[in-house]
């Protein structure tokens, strides 16, 4: 009964990060299955990929309605990190569980720091293609290798690199995580992971309800209102993993 509220109240409060933020929900999916739910690494990976994919596709359902989803950019920027996302999908498998959690919480450190500084507004005329292209293989491999979906650090680059407004790009981010995280867990099939749907059904379930919620909030609040929060809560989560990998 206990992991089962645990998983309810972690399940929601990723929802709530994936729809209000377009990211972010896999960074507290995987230290909460793992500290929480008591999953090792590994296992916990492979579940907050299913759970982010199944809530990615929800909110974005919700952002396309609303015309916040730029097809083309999204897909072409998802389609530079589908190979990198399985090739790191495969050599996780190979790394010691101690240098994924150091990894994890160095890459939600870096996305946290990068939350508390302002997206500047658009300039016209300035998206570099390549740039794009190394941006989205990199958000790709961030993927396979730490069972995030990327949306913590497509979010910035899509409004920094690719110029668009912040709420497109948080609804065109969902489109990349999506992809991404489908990618990743193609590579991962068949590994023999064991998966505990006990824990996966409510915690994706919380998140899908969650997922709307922080749209419907999103729409209330300032982008750098919720971005601010939110990276303070991941630098808490941060703290407590180092400090747990490394003490």
């Amino acid at each position: 009964m206990t992991a089962l509220i645990l998983a309810l109240v972690a399940g929601a409060v990723v929802g709530l990060a994936l729809g209000g933020l377009g990211g972010g929900g896999s960074v507290l999916a995987v230290p909460a299955l793992t500290y929480l739910i008591g999953m090792p690494p590994a296992e916990a990976i492979t579940a907050s990929l299913i759970i982010v994919t199944l809530t990615s596709i929800t909110a974005l359902t919700g952002h396309a309605r609303d015309g916040n989803v730029v097809w083309r950019t999204g897909l072409l920027f998802a389609a530079a990190g589908i190979v990198p996302a399985m090739l790191a999908s495969t050599a996780a498998g190979n790394l010691p569980q101690a240098g994924l959690t150091i990894a994890f919480a160095a890459v939600a450190g870096l996305a946290a720091l990068r939350m508390l500084r302002p997206v500047p507004a658009p300039a016209a005329g300035e998206v570099r293609p390549f740039k794009a292209g190394a941006a989205g293989a990199g958000l790709g491999a961030v993927t396979g290798l730490l069972g995030v979906g990327g949306g913590f650090l497509a979010v910035p680059a899509l409004a920094r690199v690719l110029n668009l407004p912040m709420r497109r790009a948080i609804g065109t981010s969902l489109l990349v995580i999506t992809i991404n995280s489908i990618a990743a867990l193609g590579a991962r099939a068949g590994t023999g992971i064991h998966l505990d749907w006990s824990v996966i059904a409510p915690f994706t379930a919380a998140a899908i309800l969650g997922a709307w919620d922080g749209k419907r909030h999103a729409q209330r609040l300032s982008g750098n209102t919720l971005q601010r929060l939110f990276a303070y809560a991941l630098l808490a989560v941060v703290a407590f993993m180092l400090a747990d990998a490394l003490l």
